[in-house]
């Protein structure tokens, strides 16, 4: 046996991408833990230390496949990475003749990796790169342009030193980023008061001095009240909104009629409580954190809820403080030069997207677009057709509403590739499926995160793949070079990384120490007098000129959620810390920790019904569709919804340990992907009612 050697990565179960080391004996890695060294991520959750599990499978591709029977049919020819990477880089060919370049569609699941996806997008002349926003970020992305002009990674969440937390739409303990949990616990143990607004009783609401379990799609009208107490209480930093705020006295007016009392009607909280915690906000301001959200693609009005947390946490003045929402670094802001970009190789396309994002949402990020919208071009040919569709680690078929309708609209498709370390519903239903590396068996580009210290940090291939697989790059610049993309065809990891790296002053040397390169010797806090933001204002903005412009209020009048029908519920979901979506979910390891979900029901809607807690039930929606689960009896869950743990309900064949376990929340959401928010963009996937019978 030889000795254990210790290799740097990045972890990949899930999109946070935190620091890990792996230990690596005889070639395998036997061992995986967080990144010693790293300031910002220390530990590792269940989903990263199941890798291992996860690259031994045998319940995943092996081999690059190619389907010979109709579409979900599950009969595959299996090939030669030569052969897989020909045909579909002869059939982009001869689709990209016909239609032209636009007609190609890309989507991943984000991450700080997406430079070498971008540039292939760009290199071939589409504009349509796209990533999984639509069903999970967009709104708080858009909630953050439209009060503070920037998106919202580019400020923090100060957990550490904060005074209060407060989150909303956002279950830290269970959606796990390890940085946030150790962060939030840390302030917590600091001293940093913690409260929790939410449909259930969930793991962070077990640790909150204040929990308000409110009516489901009454979150917008919640904070309306919090607003109205901060301004007419006089609680809110005078000064700061003075300075930096513009249109306050147009919100003064518009919360006029949003009393606390009004809030307590509506939401189920008292108007004292309502009031007492803005008061305690104002007493811990400016190290206040009211978390925006993550997953918020759930009501009509969640963009709104997104986009009154900002408003809130200007009140306090706590955007740009220490404590609350600093704006990050990146590396220009410490004096340093930045990645050289591989989407710059290539001109951008001058085509407007196909999602419409730029130009019929003029208000809408670019970036990564709203790949749903995209999808209507499959179908319309509007504003031109789309024919090709390449998914990346993304399974819009288990990630989206109504699957059927779905696969439907995919049925225009003249090629659907899968690229993916796992099966999965997309993959199941493609015409091609290239089999990813997972995270242990492949290095990735460098990628920059920006941060009160920034930093560079890079994946190191810790062993060689078990099966017939090959890293994102291999991949990528395999059809680079395939279709005359010559500037991304890169020969090997090296003269990538090198590439990325010139003019930064680090060399691919100088990650062998930690794994990642600081490019600060301490965390630098920008004084808010310093911040120029790109607002039409040029200030913090309560009502946005951008979305104004393109004819959309950012003050709405709050609308209320309507009620379920009789003897019905509303639908939610959520996370737990021992999965990642629907992909772990027949993971050897992960799923003996959790092999199915369970129907939250509250007690007093499962007595009507005659259910005790563990009996079978059947979950329907309005059109019939339905699954089968385990009811779960609680007081911790409000009587109007039906929370499931979101991922689980799989019918592929492939997975022997995920079949048929629980149900699937997104099959019982009929129509939903023409349901959305008009402000933000995301899909409202809370925006349904479902039926419950006793088996």
């Amino acid at each position: 046996m030889t000795a254990t050697k210790s290799v740097f990565s990045v972890c990949g179960m899930c999109t946070v991408r935190c620091p890990i080391q792996v230990d690596v004996q005889d070639g395998k890695a036997v061992r995986v833990q967080g990144n010693e060294f790293s300031p910002l991520k220390k530990g590792l959750c269940a989903r990263g230390a199941a890798g291992i599990a996860l690259e031994q499978d045998p319940e995943k591709p092996q081999t690059p496949l190619i389907r010979v029977g109709e579409r979900g049919e599950g009969k595959w020819r299996a090939v030669s990475w030569d052969e897989a990477l020909d045909y579909v880089a002869d059939k982009l060919k001869g689709i990209m003749a016909e239609h032209g370049p636009r007609s190609v569609l890309w989507s991943d699941r984000g991450g700080p990796f997406p430079d070498l996806h971008q540039a292939f997008m760009r290199g071939i002349g589409s504009p349509n790169y796209c990533n999984h926003d639509a069903s999970c970020a967009r709104n708080v992305q858009h909630g953050a342009q439209s009060v503070i002009g920037v998106g919202r990674k580019m400020v923090a969440y100060d957990l550490r030193n904060a005074k209060h937390i407060i989150l909303q739409t956002r279950n830290i303990m269970e959606a796990i980023n390890v940085a946030e949990v150790n962060a939030a616990l840390d302030g917590i143990a600091g001293g940093a008061k913690l409260t929790v607004i939410d449909i259930r009783g969930n793991v962070s609401a077990s640790k909150a001095d204040n929990f308000f379990l409110i009516r489901p799609g009454t979150d917008y009208g919640f904070n309306l009240g919090v607003i109205h107490a901060l301004i007419y209480e006089g609680l809110y930093n005078k000064e700061y909104v003075e300075q930096f705020v513009d249109g306050f006295e147009q919100l003064k007016e518009f919360v006029k009629p949003y009393t606390p009392e009004w809030a307590a009607a509506e939401t189920g909280a008292s108007a004292e409580a309502i009031v007492d915690l803005a008061r305690q906000l104002s007493a811990a301001a400016p190290s206040v954190v009211w978390h925006p959200g993550w997953m918020v693609a759930r009501y009509n009005d969640s963009f709104q809820v997104c986009r009154t947390a900002y408003i809130i946490n200007a009140l306090l003045g706590s955007i740009g403080a220490k404590g609350g929402l600093p704006f990050v670094n990146a590396a220009k802001e410490v004096g340093r030069k930045g990645l050289k970009k591989l989407v710059d190789l290539f001109p951008k396309p001058e085509e407007k997207r196909a999602d419409g994002v730029g130009w019929k949402y003029p208000q809408f990020d670019g970036g990564p677009g709203l790949v749903n919208l995209a999808y209507d071009a499959i179908v319309t040919g509007e504003p031109y057709p789309v024919k090709a569709y390449l998914c990346f680690r993304h399974d819009p078929l288990m990630a989206m509403p109504d699957p059927e309708a779905l696969k439907k609209k995919w049925a225009g498709l003249d090629l659907l590739v899968s690229i993916t370390f796992s099966w999965s519903d997309t993959a199941w239903n493609s015409d091609v499926v290239l089999p990813l590396s997972t995270y242990l068996a492949r290095e990735s580009i460098i990628a920059g995160k920006s941060g009160l210290k920034p930093q560079f940090f890079v994946r190191h291939r810790a062993q060689e793949p078990t099966f017939d697989s090959k890293a994102d790059w291999e991949i990528i610049c395999g059809l680079a070079k395939r279709l005359g993309l010559d500037p991304l065809a890169f020969e090997t990891i090296e003269d990538l990384w090198n590439y990325q790296l010139q003019e930064t002053g680090v060399s691919i040397e100088d990650f062998k120490a930690k794994g990642f390169v600081e490019l600060a010797d301490k965390p630098l806090y920008r004084p808010m007098s310093e911040i120029k933001l790109p607002t039409p204002s040029g200030k913090i903005e309560m009502l946005s000129g951008k979305w104004a412009k393109a004819g959309h209020d950012t003050l709405p009048p709050y609308v209320s959620p309507a009620r379920p029908p009789q003897g019905m519920f509303r639908i939610a979901f959520g996370r737990v810390g021992v999965h990642t979506q629907g992909h772990t979910v027949n993971n050897p390891l992960l799923a003996e920790q959790m092999p199915e979900n369970v129907a939250w029901i509250h007690t007093s809607r499962a007595a009507e019904m005659g259910i005790a807690d563990g009996d079978l039930v059947e979950v329907f929606s309005v059109r019939g569709e339905s699954g089968r689960i385990r009811a779960f009896v609680t007081d911790c869950v409000h009587p109007e919804a039906l929370f499931m743990v979101h991922g689980f309900g799989h019918k592929l064949p492939v997975e022997s340990r995920a079949i048929g376990k629980g149900a699937a929340d997104h099959e019982l959401m009929p129509g939903g992907l023409e349901s959305w928010d008009k402000g933000g963009g995301c899909l409202s996937m809370q925006e349904h009612f479902v039926g419950v019978r006793k088996i």
